[in-house]
């Protein structure tokens, strides 16, 4: 089952991250960061009642030549690894891009692995027309799921919000 998450999941979620990011210890805490920000879509997938899974969509812009566009963020993604291999993560993208799409936002971006996300609607970034924020995200980790509101016009950079680079969430270290 997927569902907004509610204050009671915050300790649950921050587990998850920190098992399925264990080399990234700066992920529960952007997670606490992100979910305080306005219109910031924060996802569960629960098994048995139990928190299984977590994604996040945060406002973000894609700095276009007409003008600036409203876009999200996929970030993070994350499955407890007892629950891994089990398309946890593969339902909890599809709901978030469900809700993107929905809420008439035209293109989310994130960085990650394109065979997982390249299954899952995303393609890459550059490819496509779009600059990457910083230098330090591979090129092919770059990459875009173009929804129903996108419009040919819709290229440039993307720039993350605030947040991500506070917490030195951008690219890899």
């Amino acid at each position: 089952m997927i569902r907004a998450e509610e204050p009671e999941d915050h300790s649950a979620v921050g587990e998850v991250h920190a098992l399925a990011f264990s080399h990234e210890p700066a992920v529960p805490r952007l997670v606490d960061a992100l979910r305080v920000l306005p219109g910031c879509v924060s996802l569960v997938a629960t098994e048995d009642g139990v928190v299984a899974g977590h994604v996040m969509l945060t406002r973000c812009r894609l700095d276009a030549p007409p003008r600036l566009v409203d876009v999200y963020s996929l970030s993070p993604l994350g499955v407890h690894p007892a629950h891994q291999r089990r398309g946890i993560g593969t339902a909890l993208v599809a709901q978030a891009l469900r809700e993107a799409d929905a809420a008439g936002v035209a293109l989310v971006f994130l960085e990650g692995s394109p065979k997982y996300y390249g299954a899952r609607g995303f393609e890459n970034a550059t490819a496509a027309g779009f600059r990457r924020p910083s230098l330090r995200i591979p090129e092919g980790a770059f990459q875009v799921a173009k929804l129903s509101a996108y419009e040919p016009w819709m290229t440039g950079s993307f720039v993350y919000a605030e947040t991500f680079w506070a917490l030195d969430c951008v690219g890899l270290r």
